[in-house]
């Protein structure tokens, strides 16, 4: 058993996930209820004693978000009365990450409110994976640990042995993302233009970069209804692009999301467990974080830098 005064417990978004984190550590979960009475109030007790204990909880605000925030929060409030020396906030996917500014008259920055309440809640820490806004860090007054899953797509891509690849960014708010990947695997960058209409309709209207021939990588942190995705791999086709796949980090599929995939040129879609994926029968590979998450989650708790996290074989 590795880890020294450690609990690992877990809400109810992403179980197997928190499930793998212990397996991967080499601890049990700590045992917990975590539930709703009928009135749909949300009850957290902690069947074990965290009394000076470091104690992690894992929960992404992924779909029913609020429900899984509230989850969260008192989560929270139950290991700071359960007298825990440290509590890490272990958010895989941090909702409401998009409402990070404001870009209109009369709207919040909810990113900020989120941080706030988990800190006001009483959480120490806070560890996440791609931000959508790395600036998001700067909303909290406590720390927080932002980890990438780029190592985890990295060899994945790698063992694709793509042809002539081209990475590029399906959005510009995208592109410094997709830089890194293209630094990294040491190809072209090259990024789409695009007009949203609603929430959920997105029209593609220029590229920039030669795709003509190339094997492309489309790169995001995360989609829900892959309009963008699939209006850029539209457009990137009628381009000359020989193939297209696409790495996105968080996942949060909706129905519209598999229509469009299912109809659309994106020949596979490489995603992370941060939010619990169904593929459905479509070319959807899910690869796991848990050891990302795990290896933080020890150094946290052993006070040793998380920096190398960042790093990818041979760099």
């Amino acid at each position: 058993m590795r880890g020294k005064n450690l609990k690992i417990i877990s809400g109810n978004s992403n179980r197997r996930l928190a499930e793998d984190i212990c397996e991967f550590i080499g601890v049990p979960l700590t045992d917990a209820i975590v539930t709703t009475f009928p009135d749909g109030e949300s009850f957290v007790k902690i069947n074990e004693n965290i009394r000076g204990q470091d104690v992690f909880l894992i929960q992404s605000s992924s779909p029913p978000v609020n429900d899984n925030l509230i989850e969260l929060l008192i989560m929270i409030d139950a290991a700071r009365r359960a007298s825990a020396a440290r509590i890490t906030a272990v958010i895989p996917f941090y909702g409401y990450a998009r409402q990070d500014r404001k870009d209109q008259p009369r709207v919040p920055i909810t990113a900020k409110l989120v941080a706030n309440l988990l800190t006001s809640a009483g959480a120490d820490r806070v560890v996440a994976v791609d931000l959508h806004a790395g600036q998001i860090q700067g909303f909290f007054d406590i720390p927080v640990d932002h980890l990438l899953a780029f190592p985890v797509l990295y060899e994945y891509i790698v063992e694709k042995e793509l042809k002539n690849l081209m990475v590029m960014a399906p959005d510009v708010g995208g592109v410094k993302m997709a830089d890194a990947y293209a630094r990294m695997l040491k190809c072209g960058l090259g990024f789409v233009a695009k007009k949203r209409h609603s929430a959920t309709q997105v029209e593609a209207t220029s590229i920039v970069g030669d795709v003509k021939g190339c094997d492309v990588l489309l790169i995001d942190d995360m989609t829900e209804t892959a309009g963008t995705l699939c209006a850029a791999a539209r457009l990137i086709k009628q381009q000359g692009a020989s193939r297209i796949l696409a790495a996105v980090t968080h996942a949060n599929l909706q129905e519209m999301a598999y229509e469009r995939l299912q109809n659309g040129p994106i020949e596979e879609v490489i995603v992370t467990d941060t939010i619990p994926v169904d593929p459905k029968d479509l070319p959807i590979k899910v690869l796991s974080v848990a050891p990302l998450l795990g290896e933080a989650i020890l150094r946290i708790n052993n006070n040793e830098s998380v920096t190398s996290l960042f790093r990818v074989k041979g760099f």
